[in-house]
């Protein structure tokens, strides 16, 4: 990006002393004489104009946060690229022009058609300009009132220009969240995400869809929708996405967020939309009663797409209720029939397998048929083997050291009493488990009679609700608010839509609200791109004012400012268009681009005003005549270094066009009221510079340059 725009800039120094060289030549000078003159005259304006270029992407190169970080290389790459055509401007350009610059009628030779073409094109041109700048001279007043007129109404379409953060890119993949019922299992879930890629699949612009459940929950899911080429599809990616929410909403029970990718995203949690809304509690029962009042109000506002949040509170559970009277009678103890429970259905390590090229863990858990219902609890039995080791059982004396005997007690009766020792199973069990696992305290193999108590003798069951995940941020507990934009709907319009709504619902004081992510890093740079533009203009008049050694003439230059900035905004605004973050970097470069038309003309004012001790009305004048030509060159020269990024051609050109756009609408604007402007400017400041030294100068006679001829 910053190597196509650079086209339009490094030759504008050349373009300069080539102008100025050939001016020379015309006039009869030999070529090297011509250009000696012409770069030593000229000299003085390319570096003003380069360096204070340069200059302008200091705010750029000091701009906070990962924003910044992003740029970085932009500004430097720039930079870099205008130095060096600073140095070859004024040491290879001369000497190029004295070897290879002739005029053609010195030299014998007439132009050809398309130059006596472009030659009589341009005279009408310079003459209508000649003609109206001496009415802009002579009513100094109304150009004064346009220029002021100007100034306000930049400030204006400042504020209500939409404004946004990234522009949305299209780069052939859609990323989709899956977000079903929290009483979904995860079988029915595997069926609804089958059938929301079935839809997906049948749309024309998609090539592959591929996707998977789980990761934050249960009940969620993820979808990868890779696009065509854009040479193969007639849709975008965000014209993909909204006509898939209408078949996609039709699939009861789940719902199917989707997101173009994009290669610039900031920060945030991870969530079903693009932009985020975070409210912050340390009251948990007052969180969970106004997300979902936020999220209803949310969702009815047409400004906002795919409103939803991350508090799920309505998961599903069935919660046992141990009868401990009964339990304890039976000498069944809470940690058996816990270890019965997550032996069914914990999904408990209890072994691992090797072979020579790989291992294999042995996961014990019952059959996928009983664990469709909770009536499957009816059918597990508790056995008493199944505890925790205790008393001597702790030590790390062998199993059966310790044997209660009496006259009664057998032999066999002993094996047994070893064999049901929860100590000695889990002792067993746990050579064969590994890393975190943990080891079960049943017998694998029991040769002996047990005692199996039914489950539903010692506990009853009855379904409830759990919360699904529990979020926090900060040491708060949180819950995030995602959403989506429609076409045309800037992010600073959503957000006040959203800030709106929690004002109308008069959200208590005890949660606390703020945007996330992508949408917090865009209210950060909002308050700062005022001070970033103020940062460009200030850079940009200490560079001139120690150039020029003057406080006067820096503010003529950066009068021509306005203009650009109010061409630059009218056409994001035709176009639909947000300002967004590289639109603002735009802006900022016609700062350094604008004020080159006020360079030259001030610059060759003054060395008439001290060279040839002209007036200053007729000083200005003649600059403007003479220095019409570099001004429309070095300005078609950026405006076609920008045009390719304007017309958006290829991968991620939505990310680079509103640059080219703010480039191109600023200079077409500034090149027709700058003209005109900064004469008059010349001239009202030069009248209060000679007010300050206490001296005037001379008036023009009455039939003076810029009386109309």
């Amino acid at each position: 990006m910053a190597l196509t725009i650079a086209t339009g800039f490094v030759v504008d120094d050349a373009v300069v002393v080539v102008e100025n060289t050939m001016r020379h030549l015309e006039d009869g000078m030999a070529p090297l004489e011509a250009a000696l003159r012409g770069s030593a005259e000229v000299s003085f304006t390319v570096l003003s104009m380069s360096l204070s270029l340069i200059a302008v992407f200091l705010p750029i190169l000091l701009m906070p946060g990962v924003v910044g970080r992003l740029f970085r290389e932009f500004a430097e790459t720039l930079s870099i690229t205008i130095l060096i055509s600073l140095v070859i401007s004024l040491s290879t350009t001369p000497v190029l022009c004295a070897l290879f610059l002739r005029h053609e009628a010195a030299a014998g030779r007439r132009p050809n058609r398309l130059i006596r073409a472009l030659e009589a094109g341009f005279a009408t041109l310079l003459a209508g300009y000649t003609s109206s700048l001496r009415w802009a001279l002579r009513h100094r007043v109304w150009v004064g009132l346009i220029l002021l007129f100007t100034v306000g109404l930049n400030i204006f379409l400042f504020v209500v220009v939409p404004k946004g953060f990234f522009p949305e890119q299209d780069n052939g993949l859609i990323i989709g969240n899956v977000q079903a019922d929290q009483s979904i299992s995860f079988n029915a879930m595997k069926a609804k995400l089958l059938q929301l890629q079935s839809i997906v699949q049948r749309d024309p612009a998609v090539a592959t869809v591929a996707g998977f459940t789980g990761g934050r929950a249960t009940n969620s899911g993820f979808v990868f929708i890779t696009l065509k080429p854009q040479g193969q599809r007639s849709a975008s990616a965000a014209q993909i996405v909204a006509r898939l929410r209408r078949p996609l909403a039709a699939v009861p029970g789940v719902q199917l967020f989707m997101v173009p990718a994009q290669d610039l995203r900031v920060g945030g949690r991870q969530s079903n939309a693009e932009y985020q809304y975070t409210l912050q509690s340390d009251n948990s029962q007052l969180l969970d009663l106004w997300v979902p009042k936020i999220v209803l109000a949310l969702q009815k506002n047409t400004r906002l797409l795919d409103v939803n949040s991350d508090l799920q509170q309505g998961g599903l559970e069935t919660d046992v209720t141990i009868n401990r009277t009964t339990a304890s009678r039976l000498g069944i103890t809470p940690s058996q029939i816990d270890n019965t429970l997550y032996d069914a259905f914990g999904q408990r390590q209890v072994s691992t397998i090797y072979n020579a090229l790989n291992q294999y863990h042995v996961v014990m858990e019952l059959a996928p048929q009983y664990l469709q219902s909770p009536a499957m609890l009816k059918q597990i039995y508790v056995s008493t083997a199944g505890g925790v080791a205790s008393g001597t059982s702790q030590t790390n004396a062998p199993a059966g050291t310790v044997i209660s005997t009496t006259s009664t007690t057998s032999a066999a009766s002993n094996v047994s009493s070893v064999a049901l020792d929860s100590a000695t199973n889990q002792a067993i069990n746990s050579i064969a488990s590994s890393g975190k696992s943990s080891a079960s305290s049943g017998a694998a193999v029991s040769t002996n009679k047990e005692t199996m108590v039914p489950l539903s003798a010692l506990a009853s069951y009855k379904p409830g609700t759990a919360p699904i995940s529990v979020n926090h941020q900060g040491g708060f507990l949180a819950s995030t608010i995602s959403f989506n934009l429609p076409a045309g709907m800037s992010l600073s319009q959503a957000s006040s839509q959203i800030r709106a709504t929690m004002s109308d619902l008069d959200v208590p004081v005890e949660i606390h609200a703020a945007f996330a992510g992508t949408a917090a890093s865009f209210q950060a740079l909002g308050s700062t791109e005022p001070l970033l533009i103020l940062a460009a203009l200030s850079a940009v008049y200490v560079v001139l004012g120690v150039l020029y050694e003057s406080t006067i003439h820096p503010i003529t230059i950066i009068s021509t400012i306005p203009s650009a900035g109010i061409g630059a905004l009218l056409f994001l605004l035709l176009l639909n268009m947000p300002l967004t973050i590289i639109a603002l970097i735009g802006v900022i470069l016609l700062i350094g681009i604008v004020k080159k038309n006020a360079i030259l003309m001030i610059d060759f004012a003054l060395q008439l005003e001290r060279g040839e001790n002209l007036p200053p009305e007729q000083a200005i004048f003649k600059a403007a005549i003479l220095r019409f030509r570099p001004i429309m060159m070095t300005s078609f020269a950026a405006i076609l270094g920008a045009l390719p990024l304007a017309i958006g051609i290829g991968p991620g050109a939505s990310l680079r066009q509103p640059l080219g756009i703010t480039i191109i609408g600023g200079l077409v604007v500034s090149q027709a009221l700058t003209l005109y402007t900064t004469p008059v400017v010349y001239l009202f400041l030069d009248r209060i510079g000679t007010r300050r030294r206490g001296k005037y100068h001379v008036a023009s006679p009455p039939g003076g340059i810029v009386e109309a001829g």
